[in-house]
């Protein structure tokens, strides 16, 4: 199984191991009757006009914002004042490849370059790496820890239920122990300062993306903060089917309250620099400087590689669904960095884009292995320090039609 799995992504990997897991029953037993569990899946009955006015239980309806709508990104940005001062960093997804920017962060400290971003933005695992990229160089070692002596036993269990393939119960504890009150804090301070901080999760009941202010999650603080800031973190990481969604307690009106239903970024955006319809074209009726981001530079990791990744589908089930998921991010990846270079090409902004390419040839033999994934992070750690990470070229999405690369995932 390991040859099946040497080069395909997380998440068809994932699909393989599941069907054997469940098959052979490895997965934990599901407490309570069947009664129990079916009850345990019916939700409160809500509106779009509900979901539309709610807030999360706790706090403001101010600490969020639709993803998809220019008009409130621009509001929010207006409010954060070093957004025009500082660079911006933007995180994609990309499961354990997220060992790649966590080491190009350690290297570009020890280059002595590293910005204060004024604006930091996660999806996926790049929402895990995001809080401790925006506190900045004093989470370093956090971070490689996270992302050279994790495994898969520490992200996932076989035999989820009802709404996923698996069970996400020891990312929860890690983010627990990782995402503390201390940390909310150092947050909290970097946003009085005019920095932001957002990660992107995907509301599945709209089919919208939400931005999560967590600077003004983390400055409400206290019990109703700090789980709502884990949970955001969670659910932005939860790739739908495979790890469950995260419900998140909501009121709207007349204190009306119900649960909404959050999973991985990714499935609306593989990373966030602005509202898809801001980077496609310029919006009618707009002034030309709204159309534009206020950032004097953006700089992108993509987790994840754009180069072609040959492999003999198999006549499964299993095998056609995890070629076919790898070839959808693929897709949307490259789609992503062209629409994003196209609206810096058209604004004027200054944008640096960098990707696993064809300076990482080792594979992984399954997910999250830990040696591949020390190997990822010390080559991000080598380009950080060198100042090469960002010498993107679409050339990196052709170079080999059969050449193993590191792999795609959510």
């Amino acid at each position: 199984m390991s040859r099946e799995m040497n080069r395909r992504g997380f998440a068809g990997a994932a699909m393989m191991m599941l069907a054997f897991g469940t098959v052979a029953g490895s997965g934990r037993a599901e407490a309570g009757t069947v009664a129990d569990r079916q009850r345990s899946t019916v939700r409160a009955s809500f509106t779009a006009q509900d979901l539309a006015a709610a807030r999360p239980e706790g706090l403001p309806a101010s600490v969020r914002l639709a993803g998809d709508d220019p008009a409130a990104f621009r509001a929010f940005l207006d409010n954060a004042p070093m957004a025009s001062r500082a660079p911006w960093l933007a995180l994609s997804g990309g499961g354990e490849n997220g060992a790649f920017a966590a080491g190009l962060l350690k290297g570009w400290t020890r280059a002595g370059t590293r910005p204060d971003f004024g604006v930091v933005t996660g999806v996926s695992t790049g929402a895990l790496i995001a809080p401790f990229a925006f506190v900045g160089a004093s989470q370093d070692e956090a971070l490689e820890k996270a992302y050279t002596e994790t495994s898969a036993a520490d992200v996932f269990e076989f035999g989820g239920g009802p709404e996923s393939l698996t069970d996400t119960w020891p990312l929860k504890r890690g983010i627990e122990r990782s995402v503390t009150p201390a940390l909310l804090e150092a947050v909290a301070a970097e946003h009085r300062k005019g920095r932001r901080l957002l990660v992107v999760t995907t509301e599945l009941d709209s089919l919208r993306p939400t931005l999560w202010d967590m600077g003004a999650i983390a400055a409400v603080g206290g019990p109703a903060g700090l789980k709502l800031f884990r949970e955001v973190m969670l659910a932005s990481a939860a790739i739908p089917g495979i790890f469950p969604p995260v419900m998140i307690d909501s009121v709207g009106p007349k204190a009306r309250r119900f649960q909404e239903m959050h999973a991985d970024g990714g499935a609306t955006a593989p990373f966030f620099v602005a509202p898809g319809r801001m980077l496609l074209a310029p919006i009618a009726g707009i002034p030309a400087e709204e159309n534009r981001l206020p950032a004097p530079a953006v700089y992108v990791v993509v987790n994840t590689s754009q180069a072609p990744d040959f492999q003999v589908a198999q006549r499964s089930m299993l095998s056609i669904l995890g070629r076919s998921l790898s070839a959808m991010i693929k897709a949307q990846t490259g789609g992503a960095i062209a629409v994003t270079k196209g609206f810096a090409a058209r604004t004027g902004l200054p944008l640096h884009v960098a990707t696993i390419d064809e300076r990482f040839s080792q594979t992984s033999q399954a997910p999250f292995e830990q040696g591949y994934m020390r190997a990822l992070f010390a080559h991000g750690e080598r380009l950080g320090k060198a100042g090469t990470a960002f010498d993107w070229s679409p050339d990196s999405m052709v170079t080999s039609a059969t050449g193993r690369r590191a792999s795609t995932a959510p």
